[in-house]
């Protein structure tokens, strides 16, 4: 599994500790920035993790701001990305098993060290049931799609 990363200054010193733990299982990261807590704009790392799983160059995205919900909206503005703001494991599970998300968001400001690994790790373990949710998800990507053509 490849993984694309990205914080803002805000989220950077939890993005470090997060790629940690990710590269610990064995999980290939990339980092796309920010690289210091010097002030910095989220939007510029939402849009360039989000592109890097839209393309499928990444299997998945991972995102950090202050709250998280910043840096999602960036992401989810590119075509096929379903990214979520999760302050807990449960909305991060069912987030993969039920909607399918290919980016987690979440918030320094918002979750400590220990509950964002335990958020990472839920998302990572869900796999998407399809089936009835396959509906739902279609019907996303097909507001999408319509948004592309007005």
């Amino acid at each position: 599994m490849k993984i694309a990363i990205g914080s803002d200054h805000v989220g950077f010193e939890l993005k470090g500790k997060v790629i940690e733990h990710l590269k610990e299982k064995g999980i290939e990261v990339k980092d796309f920035g920010t690289n210091s807590t010097e002030r910095t704009d989220y939007p510029i790392y939402g849009e360039a993790v989000a592109n890097a799983v839209a393309s499928k160059e990444y299997d998945k995205g991972i995102l950090i701001c202050g709250t998280g919900v910043g840096i999602s909206l960036a992401a989810n503005k590119v075509n096929g990305i379903r990214a979520v703001v999760c302050s807990e494991p449960y909305s991060a599970l069912l987030s993969r098993q039920h909607n399918d998300t290919n980016i987690l968001a979440f918030g320094a400001r918002v979750v400590g060290l220990d509950l964002a690994l335990m958020i990472v790790d839920a998302w990572l373990s869900g796999v998407y049931e399809g089936g009835r949710h396959a509906r739902r998800v279609q019907m996303i990507a097909d507001i999408e799609e319509k948004q592309k053509n007005k």
